[in-house]
């Protein structure tokens, strides 16, 4: 009986068809059902109740599940021992939104390496919800994201890192108007709405009932203020002190009544079993 096979009945039972684990696995559809009938095999038990057209698991593929779940929590908890001397050994599935990859990761992830050169720590980007919800359902051990709203996934627990504020960001040469002023004049670049941080530009927009002329929607606050710096638009970006002081000259608003602010924090879940990895990850991103 493999881990893999092992692995492949966890990831299917989670997402609920045999086509969506041989995605994430990174499988073909054949080897998602060898593995499966390899099992059924060894275990002379079905698994699933191939009388129906969704996959549903039988009483005995239920119990495999759970057992399987801790076999493979087991060997992770395995991995992840602690090496002799100061340094740790392990490794850490850990997603990031675009800001942070940009900013704040790279040097992190620089200091871990040279403190503990057997903690590997493999990286994925998305936006906030998508990588909760990775979080949630086991693909990722951590994730660092915007701080969730309503709704998300109650099994999950977060740690403050730091703060962002929200400006209006536009070329130097509009300096001297008022934020309804620039979205009333200038073309509107704007945060991705998919994301959490665009949807909470968007409330506010509406809450002030503020119209805006549409130019371009990105989830890069990179691109967005660079664009609007050269005069082609107004974007509203959440933005660190630090990023507004490396800024080039231009006109900025602080956007919202009051100012606007999302938190980033690094999210896990409440009983993970990767708190001692996270906490060297939290310890490397304050350094």
């Amino acid at each position: 009986m493999s881990l893999k096979a092992l692995r492949t009945l966890v990831t299917i039972a989670r997402h609920g068809t045999f086509a969506r684990a041989a995605d994430l696995l990174s499988l073909t559809p054949s080897a998602v059902s060898l593995h499966i009938k390899t099992l059924e095999d060894e275990l002379q038990v079905s698994l699933f109740d191939r009388s129906r057209r969704q996959v549903v698991l039988t009483e005995a593929g239920q119990l495999a599940v759970a057992r399987a779940e801790s076999l493979l929590a087991a060997y992770e908890e395995l991995a992840d021992a602690l090496a002799s001397g100061p340094s740790l050994r392990g490794r850490l599935r850990l997603g990031a939104i675009h800001t942070v990859l940009a900013r704040r990761l790279p040097k992190a992830l620089v200091w871990i390496k040279a403190h503990h050169p057997d903690l590997h720590i493999s990286v994925a980007s998305g936006m906030s919800a998508e990588l909760a919800r990775r979080v949630e359902d086991g693909e990722l051990d951590a994730a660092i994201t915007t701080e969730p709203v309503s709704p998300y996934p109650q099994s999950l627990g977060y740690i403050p890192l730091f703060e962002d504020r929200f400006w209006a960001i536009a070329s130097p040469e509009l300096s001297g108007q008022s934020v309804p002023q620039l979205l009333a004049s200038q073309p509107f670049l704007r945060f991705d709405k998919r994301a959490w941080a665009g949807r909470q530009i968007e409330q506010e927009l509406r809450r002030q009932h503020l119209q805006v002329s549409e130019q371009m929607e990105l989830d890069s606050q990179e691109a967005l203020a660079r664009m609007a710096v050269m005069g082609l638009g107004v974007a509203i970006i959440p933005m660190s002190d630090e990023d507004l002081q490396r800024l080039p000259p231009a006109t900025c608003l602080p956007f919202g009544q009051p100012q606007l602010r999302r938190r980033v924090v690094l999210l896990e879940h409440e009983k993970s079993q990767r708190r001692h990895l996270t906490a060297v990850l939290k310890t490397a991103l304050d350094a």
